[in-house]
């Protein structure tokens, strides 16, 4: 179960470090067809004048909710930490809310339905990992 946690957790990581770094080397989403969604983002979040001109802030908020949580969870999963699942189970969690976050945005896209597939896999995963140790 930890092998899949751990597949998991890098997955998901360097997914959201790319997705940052896409955000801020293209920040109005011209090349990979963002531009769209920002409109989405004004209408539906709040302060949309400071944080949706471009997706620069967005990135930093991917890079933390998502990227760098799951790369530590992922970091105390090979060291064999004891509070790595616990950790897995947060990022998960977390991971899933963020999709519920882009779901009320945007509605159903293939590319949010899976990776909330995967977060609920890796809380689920990491839930019979906590039970086990117990």
């Amino acid at each position: 179960m930890k092998t899949l946690l751990k597949i998991l957790t890098l997955f998901i990581s360097v997914g959201a470090i790319a997705g940052a770094v896409m955000m801020w080397t293209d920040p109005i989403g011209a090349g990979w067809g963002g531009a769209p969604t920002l409109d989405l983002l004004r209408a539906k979040m709040p302060w949309p004048d400071l944080l949706f001109k471009d997706f620069i802030p967005s990135g930093f908020a991917l890079l933390a909710v998502n990227g760098l949580p799951q790369l530590l969870a992922a970091l105390m999963l090979f060291k064999k930490h004891t509070w790595a699942c616990q950790v897995t189970l947060a990022c998960g969690i977390l991971l899933m809310l963020w999709i519920v976050l882009e779901w009320w945005i945007w509605g159903f896209v293939a590319l949010s339905n899976i990776f909330f597939v995967l977060g609920l896999t890796e809380a689920a995963a990491a839930f019979i990992c906590i039970r086990k140790e117990c």
